[in-house]
């Protein structure tokens, strides 16, 4: 079994770990000043019960274990505040793409390149996140916790307090609103 040590000082964390912690809390809040207040609790969490780190994971690993859980209490509290009008403008949206029939209104045209090679650019990622910002908190949430975390549909419902349907409904809702904005601000834009 490999045997880690703890760094001395918290310092040598910041810098070693805060850009990636920053970035996981990001991808889960949407929300930069939530992450780097998630970041700071996770700092002080783990400063003061350092003397129960066991040294059989990394820092890294211990403090982003911190972290989840941090974003798991918040998640929660925010879910419980969280209100249902801008799922119901999302869907409202979502039903002007189509017709009466289930028909597509205006067909998406098809991508002519392969999303993973946008995927690696920054630029997209930063359109990515801005397209994720622009949905309802609660929808952005779940899709950041199945897509990017990959977190199961037992997890996530058991997290956000829903149910499997109402789960799978609202990634519905976020992969054609991603589309949506995608299409409109990325793909269409760099024609």
């Amino acid at each position: 079994m490999t045997t880690y040590h703890i760094l001395e000082t918290p310092e040598e964390w910041v810098d070693l770990y805060g850009d990636y912690l920053y970035r996981f809390a990001f991808a889960r809040t949407s929300d930069p000043e939530q992450a780097e207040d998630l970041v700071q609790e996770t700092f002080l969490a783990a400063l003061k019960s350092r003397h129960n780190f066991k040294q059989q994971s990394s820092p890294k690993t211990w403090l982003t274990a911190i972290l989840k859980h941090k974003i798991i209490d918040y998640l929660r509290k925010s879910n419980r505040e969280q209100t249902w009008d801008s799922e119901e403008a999302l869907d409202r949206k979502i039903d002007e793409m189509f017709d009466d029939d289930g028909h597509w209104s205006i067909r998406p045209r098809r991508w002519d390149t392969h999303p993973g090679e946008h995927f690696e650019q920054k630029e997209f990622l930063k359109m990515l996140y801005d397209c994720l910002a622009g949905l309802p908190k609660r929808i952005a949430q779940i899709f950041m916790m199945r897509e990017m975390e990959g977190s199961s549909t037992e997890e996530i419902c058991q997290v956000m307090g829903i149910s499997s349907t109402n789960c799978w409904t609202m990634l519905y809702r976020a992969r054609n609103g991603l589309r949506r904005c995608l299409q409109l601000h990325w793909f269409d834009a760099n024609k």
